[in-house]
């Protein structure tokens, strides 16, 4: 049986942590159902929202694992696999294939930054050697530019590269690289991975969005897919801005992700402290800033019925 097509609402999910900075596990599998339950298309763990490269190699084992188990196929699961050692992803690729997850997500290599015929080996060693389907993951902000040329390549030459994230909100470059693969790739998914842009990239033949709102207000990027979908453009420009809002204060308020953290507590779940420790500077920052978000989601648009 061929596998389903990546589309839809993907939740880049963050990862909750108990008194002792241990992944607390009971926690993350109720927000695991949670998101479920509020109609998100997929999952995507293991990725910059989820701090990835703050969790050991064993906890994102550990993590998709419990994942995997806890979600029993309801919803497709993106694993993110990413690691600057080619040798090291296709390690992680081996392992979440064995789990059954629909791809693994590969961000650019990281940290030295590559040019752009070293990104193609490094996707072209993956995709060749992979067990399973592979999506790219372009975040220029964080880790080495995958541009158009190499996607393009890299969409001609190898079979289970099947997908991109692209998180640079960059209306052009998206529009470029879907202009350059489907031609020969029309099976190939573009996904964004730019909150505020979400509504514009699905208008230049985007399938849908991996986007950090979507684990903080699901109803809302729902909503703009759906509305999307039934060609009702009018009421989907009504819902992105309240998108757009909640993006500017969860990222921009303090260092990402810890206003994340802040309103995933506002709605109930026990997310801990981060890997990384704050300065007293952020620690006030966060408190003057849970009043104002507690105030923005008890407006009716941010509410969850």
């Amino acid at each position: 049986m061929a596998a389903s097509r990546i589309q839809g609402i993907f939740v880049p999910n963050m990862v909750p942590f108990d008194k002792d900075g241990k992944v607390n596990e009971p926690e993350l599998r109720r927000y695991v159902n949670w998101l479920i339950d509020q109609g998100v298309d997929g999952l995507y763990p293991n990725g910059t929202t989820g701090e990835f490269v703050r969790l050991t190699a064993e906890e994102r084992r550990r993590l998709i694992a419990v994942i995997v188990e806890e979600v029993r196929g309801r919803v497709p699961i993106i694993a993110g696999a990413a690691d600057p050692s080619a040798r090291e992803t296709l390690r992680a690729c081996e392992y979440y294939a064995s789990l059954g997850v629909r791809s693994c997500a590969v961000v650019a290599p990281y940290y030295f930054r590559m040019s752009p015929d070293n990104v193609y080996a490094y996707y072209k060693e993956i995709g060749d050697n992979a067990p399973l389907d592979i999506t790219l993951y372009n975040i220029p902000v964080f880790a080495s530019l995958v541009d158009v040329a190499t996607v393009q390549r890299l969409s001609e030459e190898c079979p289970k590269i099947v997908a991109i994230k692209d998180s640079s909100g960059d209306i052009a470059h998206m529009q470029r690289m879907i202009t350059a693969v489907k031609p020969n790739r029309p099976d190939f998914v573009f996904m964004t991975g730019h909150d505020p842009s979400l509504l514009a990239m699905l208008f230049v033949g985007c399938e849908g969005g991996t986007v950090c709102t979507a684990g903080l207000a699901p109803h809302l990027t729902k909503r703009v897919f759906e509305l999307f979908k039934e060609n009702n453009f009018a009421e989907a420009r009504k819902v992105q801005p309240h998108i757009t809002k909640l993006f500017d204060i969860a990222t921009g308020s303090s260092d990402f992700p810890e206003s994340l953290r802040l309103i995933l507590e506002l709605r109930g779940f026990k997310m801990g402290a981060g890997r990384c420790p704050l300065g007293p500077q952020t620690q006030e920052k966060l408190k003057g800033l849970r009043g104002q978000l507690k105030d923005m989601l008890a407006q009716p648009e941010y509410q969850i019925k």
